[in-house]
């Protein structure tokens, strides 16, 4: 039987495909993994815990605040167990996003995994009324007002029969069209806005990428995308439903050690993290001398003119089979090995990167969608995927394409309506009416253009501009070209009402470096860097290059050069890596302003 609800995921796991490592996270030098049955006792004992001691009501806001960890899974299940609603925030936020959100949702109890999270809540939680207890995974001594997560588990396990009914109770009241859980966007066009979304719309969701995408063959995954974004939570869901075993990183920075001692076959990612595991695998490979070098590069070549949607005559098979043998074996073995799938969201992935992991036996499939449709609208598959693209809609969603002024032949806005469209936001009834129409079709404010059935991203609609000759121009499509050089490391494009767009070019520091070693040169700082007249060169070519490819009114006239790096801790990026737009507009202002100040091109 299909699962109905999020909690039945484990207990499905449990009694049909059980696991010795359903959970797994490393304790010191070793990892301390979880069985089905652990994972479902404890998030039932925190489900308890948190009924003995706060009277959770149906429908209750409690926030989950933490890295990935098994903590986070048990407190999710038990959170849905009890009809109530997980409100689950990004551990790197800010104390100021901590107010907004569990003020917003009214949040009342909070579950945390460390004391610096503890202590970045309790600064502001003189503001949060609602707010009885907070919870921490690890122990927190010397935090006030913070209770140990140890205690809900004792309490729940100490829990009398008449609780224990009352809990089997309120499971069996929980719906499909409840509410499950309330996800807050990123705040990247301003303030955040939680969105409402049931268990059946998440599910819905789940369950449908799995028919499409048939990955139930894979044993184990390795989970560091935070679990506060839907699209990684998305992926513990459906790795639940396989009988995949989820294997917690330490953290973003220890994935390379983590992959040869978990030999994932499958993980989930951002195109900018692959982009940095590529740029890695490429300058070890140009480390190499003599023949190896030259057999490198040859794979190298090979692997960046795949086509991998199209049968591949024998003469490449046979040149796939000595570059896999000699060359990207390697690839795979630093990879951990074992690993077949590399699942792809959040923003564009370059071509390149798709073609030359395919050719190294890694299927990368990239995919599409927002918080608001829970998340997949559009995914390729093993048997249908088509490079450039995020694959073809779900079968369960209708998708149209509306087009307005300054869209090219076949480009609009793309509208879905289906099962995985969220309830509304919460508490912004306004806001809802603008993105869901009248018809129930969710307006996602992206642009984009279906070919063969395979949908493409093209721009979104709220950074498409107008120059003050009245051409428009998006500036995503030139942003990832420029991205496609290992020069470039984050670019955005800007000249609304001004005669010609320009770029905003933070360089890939550590290739620029290299280049400069190369030539027996030393440059120490960033801001020496982009001094220098050579690095200007460089970087005038890869825009030139890249004017190619697009109209005359389209290409890059000036461009200018920043020497510090963008963070999430600095405001520039959200916590999945996308960039503020109107943030790192606003810090250079200055810089741009400079550009077209008695500007005459």
């Amino acid at each position: 039987m299909r699962p109905t609800r999020l909690f039945d995921l484990i207990e499905r796991q449990a009694a049909a495909l059980p696991l010795d490592d359903a959970l797994a996270a490393k304790v010191g030098d070793s990892w301390r993994r979880y069985s089905s049955q652990e994972v479902v006792d404890t998030a039932r004992n925190v489900g308890l815990g948190l009924l003995t001691r706060h009277q959770i009501a149906k429908g209750e806001r409690i926030a989950l605040i933490s890295m990935n960890r098994p903590e986070w899974v048990f407190s999710d299940i038990a959170i849905a167990q009890l009809g109530a609603v997980s409100v689950p925030l990004y551990p790197s936020a800010t104390a100021k996003d901590y107010a907004y959100i569990l003020g917003h949702s009214e949040a009342t109890v909070a579950l945390v995994s460390t004391t610096e999270i503890a202590q970045k809540l309790n600064s502001v939680r003189g503001s949060l009324p609602n707010l009885k207890a907070v919870y921490t995974f690890d122990t927190a001594p010397g935090i006030t007002d913070t209770m140990p997560f140890s205690e809900l588990l004792t309490a729940g396990q100490n829990a009398t029969p008449e609780l224990a009914a009352a809990l089997q109770a309120r499971r069996d009241s929980v719906t499909p069209q409840d509410l499950a859980s309330i996800i807050y966007t990123s705040g990247t066009t301003g303030t955040p806005k939680g969105v409402m979304l049931s268990h059946q719309n998440i599910l819905s969701n789940v369950l449908t990428v799995l028919d499409v995408v048939n990955i139930n063959h894979l044993k184990r995954a390795l989970s560091f995308l935070p679990l506060s974004h839907v699209f990684e939570r998305l992926a513990c869901y459906a790795y639940q439903y396989m009988g995949t075993s989820i294997y917690f990183a330490e953290s973003v920075e220890t994935i390379v050690k983590n992959l040869p001692e978990v030999k994932p076959h499958v993980m989930a990612t951002v195109p900018r993290l692959l982009e940095k595991v590529y740029e890695a695998i490429v300058n070890k490979g140009h480390e190499l001398t003599g023949f190896k070098r030259v057999l490198f590069d040859w794979s190298l070549k090979l692997g960046l003119t795949y086509d991998p949607d199209h049968p591949a005559d024998l003469k490449t098979k046979l040149q796939l089979a000595v570059a896999r043998k000699l060359v990207f074996s390697k690839w795979k073995a630093a990879l951990g090995g074992e690993l077949d799938v590399i699942l792809i969201g959040g923003s564009a992935l370059q071509p390149r990167l798709a073609r030359v992991f395919w050719a190294a036996g890694i299927q990368v499939l990239e995919g599409y969608g927002l918080t608001e449709t829970s998340p997949v609208i559009a995914f390729n598959s093993f048997t249908e995927h088509r490079v450039g693209s995020v694959g073809k809609p779900l079968p369960n969603l209708q998708l149209k394409i509306i087009q307005e002024e300054g869209y090219r032949a076949g480009e609009g806005e793309i509208l879905v309506k289906g099962p995985s469209v969220m309830i509304g936001y919460f508490k912004n009834p306004e806001a809802t009416a603008q993105a869901v129409d009248a018809d129930g079709w969710f307006h996602t404010g992206d642009i984009g253009v279906l070919d063969d059935g395979y949908l493409r991203i093209t721009d979104r609609k709220k950074e498409i501009f107008k120059t003050s000759g009245g051409k428009y121009i998006a500036p995503l499509a030139i942003e990832n070209k420029l991205r496609e050089s290992p020069l470039v490391a984050q670019v955005i494009v800007v000249g609304e009402n001004q005669k010609f767009p320009s770029a905003i070019i933070l360089p890939e520091f550590d290739n620029l470096r290299k280049w400069y070693a190369a030539q027996g040169k030393t440059v120490t700082s960033n801001a020496e860097l982009i001094a220098l007249p050579e690095t200007n060169a460089l970087l005038k070519e890869v825009v030139e290059n890249s004017n190619v490819n697009f109209g005359q009114w389209e290409k890059i006239k000036q461009f200018r050069l920043v020497s510090d790096e963008w963070s999430i801790a600095g405001g520039e990026l959200t916590p999945k890596l996308s960039i503020k737009r109107k943030v790192v507009i606003n810090k250079y202002k200055d810089l741009i302003d400079g550009i077209y100040s008695g500007s005459k091109s």
